[in-house]
């Protein structure tokens, strides 16, 4: 079965119930909580008599699971939603993984990651940073071991003042109380 790009939750099932049901994939307590979530929860999905059905401990988790699946997909759109929302909430690691899920990710690749941007602060690169650093460690090791010449000083007390726009007001104060200390009034 091909993706579309906008796929219903109908068709993500059908695609994705011969990985749900595969042996190992979902435990029995997983899908019990799945079933008593459509249940319980506005809104209702299941009835009870229908939950009490697809808990039967008697039957196999697979095939209670796999007539979980064919039940809400003859139901509609709505409960497949339901389901899927109920997937994620009590088997997280397993809905990540679906191949529906896979499928539009591969399918739209202008979609960003998560996962990707979580990391990826700048495509500038180490580079970039390197030198931004290097520029800001330059100044103030000049600031700091180089005394000013009192005329640049009055200069730079008039930029840092009007600093609070650029930098902060809490920044610039304790830049000009460091100027007033370390150098006196000009």
């Amino acid at each position: 079965m091909f993706c579309r790009k906008y796929q219903t939750y109908c068709d993500r099932l059908v695609q994705d119930t011969p990985f749900l049901t595969s042996n190992g994939r979902l435990s029995e307590q997983q899908v019990d909580k799945i079933i008593l979530q459509l249940n319980r929860f506005y809104p209702q999905i299941l009835t009870n008599k229908e939950a009490e059905k697809f808990r039967n401990p008697k039957t196999s988790v697979r095939v209670r699971l796999s007539d979980l699946l064919t039940h809400l997909q003859r139901k509609g759109e709505r409960d497949c939603q339901e389901f899927y929302r109920a997937l994620y909430i009590n088997a997280q690691h397993l809905y990540g993984s679906l191949p529906s899920r896979k499928a539009m990710k591969t399918s739209d690749s202008t979609e960003l990651d998560p996962d990707k941007e979580k990391y990826n602060l700048n495509d500038r690169g180490p580079m970039f940073f390197l030198a931004c650093f290097s520029v800001a460690a330059g100044l103030a090791f000049l600031f700091y071991y180089c005394s000013p010449d009192p005329r640049v000083l009055r200069g730079t007390r008039r930029v840092i003042g009007f600093s609070p726009i650029i930098i902060g007001k809490h920044v610039s104060h304790y830049l000009l109380a460091y100027l007033e200390k370390s150098f006196g009034e000009p």
